[in-house]
């Protein structure tokens, strides 16, 4: 380990979903740690807002556009991340989506799409991402699950499943992935202001149960997010894998009457 085990400088890290929320928050903090940080998402023009908003935060950033749940789009966008600097060193598996509905309204179709996301997607990035690793002689999987891979909540069923098999994902890529020195975590969000609970935001009541439950009393802020990431991301984290770091404001920590 160097004089700077936190430092980033010359990795190149892809965040799928990065376009806004947790996973923009993430490429930034990577990006100010000191890497080249290639953002995903489906919409080219969102990605170039974000690309726009890393460059004026003096992170250096590149984007590329593709579905990660189609294949094809998959392994070329992989191809292309890896050719923009000759390397892919990090990934942060961070793109899922969600759906709420009780049980009795749930069809096939909403079940596959959110497992298709959240789980599958990751499992296929990794094993594309995995070799350029292997040749770069330096490797980081990073998955985004959340305190829902510990827990369980009524209408998100396939959300909760999802992060529970990406939690499992997690811990059986490690033991393959170490024999490369390339190591596999994930980070577990608690409840963020982010856009994907803009729904739960909107009801005052919710977010006043949900600060109560919490150890801090209060929602995360995206930007905190990004130290677990840069950590794991770096050298400092390299004896660290098949490990899962909950940053939930102590919301799983206790029980709060």
């Amino acid at each position: 380990m160097g004089n700077a085990p936190f430092s980033l400088k010359g990795r190149v890290a892809l965040v799928t979903g990065a376009s806004r929320g947790l996973g923009l928050a993430m490429a930034q903090a990577l990006g100010e740690a000191g890497a080249f940080v290639i953002v995903n998402g489906r919409d080219p023009a969102s990605l170039d807002a974000a690309v726009a908003r890393l460059t004026a935060a003096g992170v250096a950033a590149a984007a590329v556009a593709f579905d990660v749940t189609d294949a094809q789009a998959r392994r070329a966008g992989v191809a292309q991340a890896a050719a923009l600097r000759g390397r892919l060193d990090i990934l942060v598996g961070n793109a899922g989506v969600q759906h709420r509905a009780p049980l009795a309204a749930w069809t096939e179709a909403d079940f596959d799409r959110v497992v298709e996301s959240n789980m599958t997607a990751c499992f296929f990035l990794a094993q594309l991402c995995a070799p350029h690793m292997k040749a770069g002689g330096y490797g980081r999987v990073i998955f985004t699950t959340s305190v829902n891979a510990l827990l369980g909540r009524e209408t998100i069923h396939a959300y909760v499943a999802s992060k529970h098999g990406l939690l499992g994902l997690t811990r059986s890529l490690s033991t393959e992935l170490g024999r490369d020195g390339i190591t596999c975590n994930a980070i577990a969000p608690g409840y963020f202001m982010t856009e994907m609970n803009e729904a739960l935001r909107a009801d005052g009541s919710f977010v006043e149960k949900i600060a109560a439950r919490t150890a801090l009393g209060r929602w995360g802020e995206p930007a905190e997010l990004g130290g677990a990431c840069v950590y794991l991301a770096s050298e400092a984290a390299g004896y660290v894998t098949g490990q899962q770091i909950v940053v939930d404001g102590g919301m799983t920590s206790a029980i709060c009457l």
